[in-house]
């Protein structure tokens, strides 16, 4: 399944959407001009590696991370082969920016599309819900509780994490809980093509379905689906708690309640 567009009005600019789209892609066409040793060299020094942590409380721990070259094989085949070494020292403030740099360094063109993409379809609705500040530190302190799942799950791990799916599964978990009936025009393609309308709590729980089924059944995905699926809880229990005080112009919480969680599918928000 594949978003197209929710349809939910905005009544505000987003400017800090536009304004991630951008950061994001500018790191991206910087990192795309570095050769691939170079490339890598760079995930490492701004990727976060959970293994980095234990070295704060024991210093004498190793942290080297290969880099690694493509050799060229017999019939056409490439192999990768580990060309150096980078190790990594235990500095406190190196590993507490790799937390945020890591938010916005991207494995590819096809990440970072994917990643941008779901981010300007539900991230707009949730600034213009919150206002640009606090939209922001809500991004930011969804990525790094993300981050620390994905760390819980596996803190020796030598591997960088990059990019920002964690802040944006964030997005969609606060996306889920204030516009459950919001509807979105999804491209299914399951041996034919259609577009169908989709209700947003059931597109994100099938979303949310399929990170569980890779966290529980597959392995070596090369993805840090945990800091999906603690960015989704995460932004799923803070929204609230942060949009409390705020309701929409001319509303209650207590009205917005009832609103989105009165499950009535003959009425609609906004077509």
């Amino acid at each position: 399944m594949l978003p197209l567009k929710d349809h939910n009005p905005i009544f505000s600019t987003p400017f800090v959407t536009y304004a991630l789209v951008a950061i994001n892609t500018a790191i991206m066409l910087y990192v795309s001009s570095l050769g691939s040793i170079e490339q890598q060299t760079f995930d490492i020094e701004h990727g976060f590696i959970p293994a980095r942590v234990a070295q704060l409380s024991n210093p004498q721990q190793k942290v080297e991370v290969p880099i690694y070259q493509e050799v060229a094989l017999q019939g056409g085949r490439v192999a990768l082969k580990p060309v150096k070494k980078i190790e990594l020292k235990p500095a406190a403030g190196a590993v507490l920016a790799s937390l945020l740099s890591s938010m916005f360094i991207h494995g590819g063109w096809m990440h970072l599309a994917g990643n941008m993409w779901f981010l300007w379809i539900f991230g707009n609705n949730i600034e213009d819900r919150l206002g640009h500040a606090l939209y922001a530190l809500f991004y930011v302190v969804g990525g790094l509780l993300a981050t620390a799942c994905h760390w819980a799950y596996d803190p020796a791990s030598m591997v960088p994490v990059i990019g920002a799916s964690g802040a944006v599964s964030t997005i969609l978990g606060a996306y889920a809980v204030t516009y459950p009936k919001a509807t979105v025009s999804t491209l299914i393609f399951f041996g034919f093509i259609t577009i169908v309308e989709i209700p947003a709590l059931v597109w994100l729980a099938v979303w949310l379905g399929g990170q569980l089924v890779d966290a529980f059944f597959q392995k070596d995905l090369g993805v840090a689906v945990w800091a999906h699926i603690g960015g989704f809880a995460a932004g799923a229990f803070l929204m609230p708690i942060l949009s409390f005080g705020a309701p929409p112009p001319g509303s209650s919480w207590q009205e917005e309640l009832k609103k989105h969680f009165s499950f009535d599918f003959d009425q609609t928000d906004e077509a």
